[in-house]
């Protein structure tokens, strides 16, 4: 079957890969390169929103999880220890189940899991991608019709934040992220702290620290905010000591496409998936093989 993705960030790529797989004929038609999507700015850590009504949610996380366990080929990709605080009445996610090393202690929740370098993953799996046989046209879409109205038979929409445009869904709005990269001291576990319903997050790599962050729902620019990085680095900082000398080595935009769930469905010719949020690396590889399978 001859299936046009749309979408080169990790959504459309994982898509493309588990359908050439599958032994479709697909194309990838994305405005841009993989490392300027939104996914390149993501901080990289797998797991999903600790709320989320959507039942399929851990398990596409415990897939995505499997296959990173499961890549010793792929860079960027360690497996660290970490911890999450927050409110101690609250139940453990049912995701959690596909972590190891499970750990309460009142509102601190300890786990491992995967940690990925975005930007480098990325361009990994790209060439992956391009060596299944996967063809990579980089133009915009006008919209979907056209496209299955082309070359294609099936059109997947794993296209972000533009995937709502294209869908005429109102449901999906800009969530802007501003993260500020530190230079990693030597950092062996990453930290998630929610108070007073703000997220501050260090997720190390080796390199750098992708520190955070920022949650605006409904504002659709990517200009850095110089106040927002301050209060970033100074939350982080706080709650991670080490990072008191570290030098800044720059500040990074990205426009999450946040839903209330992912869409994942088929539509006619048409399969969606998007509508991921801040989860795209935790969920993009479960959602795939159910992109896979709608075929």
């Amino acid at each position: 079957m001859r299936v046009t993705v749309v979408g080169g960030g990790i959504a459309g790529l994982c898509c493309a890969h588990r359908l050439a797989e599958a032994g479709h004929r697909v194309t990838v038609r994305t405005a841009g390169k993989p490392g300027e999507s939104t996914s390149a700015v993501a901080g990289g850590l797998i797991y999903p929103p600790m709320e989320t009504g959507d039942g399929r949610v851990a398990r596409w996380t415990a897939v995505g999880l499997e296959v990173y366990r499961n890549s010793p080929a792929a860079p960027g990709i360690r497996f660290r220890p970490g911890s999450i605080t927050f409110a101690e009445d609250r139940p453990g996610p049912p995701w959690l189940s596909a972590m190891t090393d499970v750990t309460r202690e009142g509102g601190r929740l300890g786990f491992t899991t995967a940690l990925v370098d975005m930007p480098v993953y990325l361009g990994w799996l790209a060439e992956q991608v391009a060596a299944l046989g996967v063809r990579t046209e980089y133009a915009g879409v006008a919209s979907l019709a056209s496209l299955a109205e082309g070359d294609a038979d099936v059109v997947v929409n794993a296209a972000g934040l533009a995937g709502g445009t294209l869908a005429g869904d109102d449901a999906l709005v800009p969530v802007r992220g501003q993260v500020v990269h530190l230079a990693d001291p030597g950092l062996t576990s990453w930290t998630v702290a929610e108070e007073d319903d703000e997220l501050t997050y260090v997720f190390p790599h080796g390199r750098h620290v992708v520190c955070g962050g920022t949650e605006e729902i409904g504002r659709g620019d990517l200009d850095p905010d110089p106040a927002a990085a301050s209060a970033i680095v100074r939350r982080c900082r706080a709650l991670v000591p080490e990072l008191a000398e570290a030098p800044v080595l720059g500040t990074r935009v990205g426009l999450r496409p946040g839903r209330p769930s992912v869409r994942l469905e088929r539509v006619g010719n048409v399969v969606h998936d998007y509508g991921h949020g801040g989860a795209g690396v935790t969920l993009a590889w479960g959602c795939a093989e159910d992109v896979v399978g709608l075929l």
